[in-house]
């Protein structure tokens, strides 16, 4: 007998994704797309098959579902031994199914819940292959079991008429159609636009994305709805779209990312894919994998929709780039108090930001007048966190808002000004919209755990920063914040970010002088280095 190797093999880090829907024999969609998608993104796939077809590019000539014990006993096997970080659910061939999955999910979503897994949840209602053949049958598919299991749910313009039970004919009409199902399933959507659709555009591609949340806890619903917009891409290479573009949001959010995030990026690479597709039979082709999307350009226009506004004009925002910034920022040191700001800018500080945390300090504006006037006196380049105002007034050399600030402060004033700008930004979502702003640079974080203030979102870690980094790289400086000392600088360093701000590291040091200086040898032998 041959002797069995017992040692674990090491996965590399790769998450496991599942993928409960049907097979394609084409190989353009269902599990086939499923699984090349999710191990294209580095995550290790997992399928339940539900059904199997004989299909074509051209022609679905058969569906046949796979019994109800099959479907159970291929879930289970799974969850014994390769638990789920995120699912795909793609072809249900039966109401049967759905009932069915909604009552193996019930169970299993809690039972992981109580062992500290959250478990996302991505729809794809298929229903029509994009030959136009039916592949759920005659019966009209009640997704309501799935009410409260769900993540979100990606019906194309078509399937969303479908589920609310009406013609769709304007975009106002889908709004309201996309809203009403996420109340109704109580979760998010992503209604996709494609070639068709009542915000059809040539030069254009717009998906609806209505995200649904739970707060508090007398479990009320909140929702924000955005338009994302991508340049259309000129092919008829369009099969297997939908399982590719829900089974990258599973796999995007297996790697901890939020659902914003992995829409985004899921779209940016089907927008990859559809741009190097390629035809292997008569029919519609396939999307090329391409990896994970490092083209800023293949990412979306992000456009939200207030109250009084549900229809996208596709127009950008008009408001001029900022100050460029072009001598490195370096170690950037975010201060409270005016001392130590003189003292770090006696220490050779050359960029540094002032935050004055209460907001309500009789002595905020003389405090923002000193810091303006010491930065000019040590010819440095001091950011005012938040009170652009104040900066406007003072003629600071920078800003710098969260996200949260730019709903209310005035980007036109402050680019009129010519103050430079920095935003802070936790995720891909907030990348894209920092970058339709045009700013000075870019703050990712909070890298590492930090207690310097309360955050809303988990330390964003290593492995995202090198992602964003990838992502950013050459279009703007990029500063990692949040935890970082001399611990952890080396680390940051190697993931190609190009400047670091840091907190307590200073701020808190017995000398903070000494500290400082010490973590600028620190990143500068680390350039040094990567020269040689």
């Amino acid at each position: 007998m041959a002797q069995v190797n017992t040692n674990p093999v090491p996965n590399c880090n790769r998450p496991i994704v599942w993928t409960i829907a049907g097979s394609d024999s084409g190989g353009g969609a269902g599990i086939q797309a499923d699984l090349a998608t999710i191990n294209d993104l580095d995550a290790h796939g997992c399928s339940a098959i539900t059904a199997v077809t004989a299909q074509s590019s051209v022609i679905v000539a058969s569906v046949e579902a796979v019994s109800p014990q099959m479907l159970i006993a291929q879930l289970d096997v799974l969850a014994a031994d390769l638990a789920p970080k995120a699912i795909k659910i793609g072809l249900l061939a039966s109401q049967q199914q759905i009932d069915l999955l909604a009552g193996w999910l019930t169970k299993s979503l809690l039972h992981w819940q109580e062992r500290g897994l959250v478990v996302p949840v991505i729809l794809d209602p298929v229903m029509v292959a994009t030959c136009g053949d039916a592949l759920t049958g005659a019966e009209t598919l009640d997704f309501t079991p799935l009410k409260g299991l769900l993540t979100l749910i990606t019906p194309n313009v078509t399937e969303l008429a479908t589920l609310a039970g009406r013609q769709l004919l304007t975009a106002e009409e889908s709004v309201q159609a996309a809203q009403t199902l996420a109340a109704q399933l109580q979760t998010s959507v992503l209604a996709k636009g494609g070639d068709i659709g009542p915000n059809w555009h040539k030069s254009y591609s717009q998906d609806l994305l209505v995200c649904h949340q739970v707060v508090g806890v007398s479990s009320m619903h909140s929702e924000q709805a955005f338009w994302l917009t991508s340049g259309r891409v000129k092919t008829e290479n369009n099969h297997g779209t939908g399982c590719t573009l829900s089974s990258a949001i599973a796999a995007v959010m297996a790697h901890g990312f939020v659902l914003n995030d992995a829409v985004v990026v899921a779209k940016a690479y089907v927008s990859q894919g559809l741009a190097r597709s390629y035809q292997p039979g008569r029919g519609p082709g396939c999307l090329a994998r391409c990896r994970w999307p490092n083209e800023l350009s293949a990412y979306p226009f992000i456009e939200q929709l207030s109250e009084k506004k549900t229809v996208s004009g596709i127009k950008k925002r008009s408001v001029g780039a900022f100050k460029t910034v072009t001598a490195p920022l370096g170690v950037y040191p975010v201060v409270a108090e005016l001392d130590m700001l003189l003292q770090l800018l006696k220490a050779g500080a050359k960029t540094i930001q002032l935050r004055v945390k209460d907001p309500t300090d009789p002595q905020l504006e003389q405090k923002i007048v000193q810091a303006i006037a010491l930065g000019r006196d040590y010819k440095a380049h001091v950011y005012i966190n938040d009170h652009w105002q104040l900066a406007i007034k003072h003629q600071a050399y920078g800003v710098h808002l969260g996200q949260e600030d730019l709903v209310v402060s005035n980007l036109q004033q402050l680019s009129e000004a010519n103050i430079a700008l920095g935003l802070s930004s936790h995720s891909y979502f907030e990348i894209l919209l920092a970058m339709q702003h045009k700013p000075s640079y870019i703050a990712f974080g909070h890298i590492f755990p930090t207690t310097t203030k309360q955050m809303p979102s988990a330390p964003q870690g290593l492995d995202k920063l090198a992602r964003y980094v990838d992502l950013m790289q050459g279009e703007l400086p990029i500063v990692a914040i949040g935890g970082i000392d001399s611990d952890t600088l080396t680390k940051v360093k190697l993931t190609g970010v190009d400047d670091i701000a840091v907190v307590r590291a200073v701020t808190q040091a017995t000398d903070p002088e000494k500290a400082y200086q010490a973590l600028v040898n620190q990143w500068t032998e680390g350039a040094d280095n990567d020269a040689l």
